[in-house]
């Protein structure tokens, strides 16, 4: 019996987190992260599992290690409000990125260099000034 459970008489509450599962599926979680990296997906759904897995992985620390699970709700809405806005903030930008990734594909019109293919260009003759 702990000095606290034998001044009040009774058994102590042990209704805190579990941190050894906490770290089981943190480490879970990491192991299938390097599992998603190491199959041949595509880019697309490699990134999109990898975020989802470290998602998952932030939300376990930030609701066991940094105690947010046995706080009040208030705190939690505090919490919460980072995360919408940095999503809508990554929506807002997802135009302006995929117009970015666009320019670096190659396009469909090629443009040629004249001098480069053996021709040998010849500048017009210059046209008669006004007046003259």
């Amino acid at each position: 019996m702990t000095t606290q459970a034998a001044i009040s008489g009774y058994e102590a509450d042990h209704s805190g987190p579990n941190y050894i599962a906490v770290f089981i599926y943190l480490a879970i979680l990491t192991g299938i992260e390097l599992g998603v990296y190491a199959m041949g997906l595509p880019q697309v759904a490699k990134v999109g599992l990898l975020v989802a897995l470290a998602w998952a992985k932030a939300v376990l620390v930030a609701m066991y290690f940094m105690h947010l699970a046995m706080e009040k709700r208030a705190l939690a809405i505090i919490a919460i409000i980072p995360v919408v806005l940095v999503t809508f903030l990554c929506f807002m930008l997802l135009p302006d990125l995929t117009t970015r990734m666009w320019t670096k594909f190659d396009h469909r019109i090629k443009v040629t260099n004249p001098a480069e293919m053996g021709a040998n260009p010849v500048a017009p003759p210059p046209r008669p000034l006004p007046g003259h």
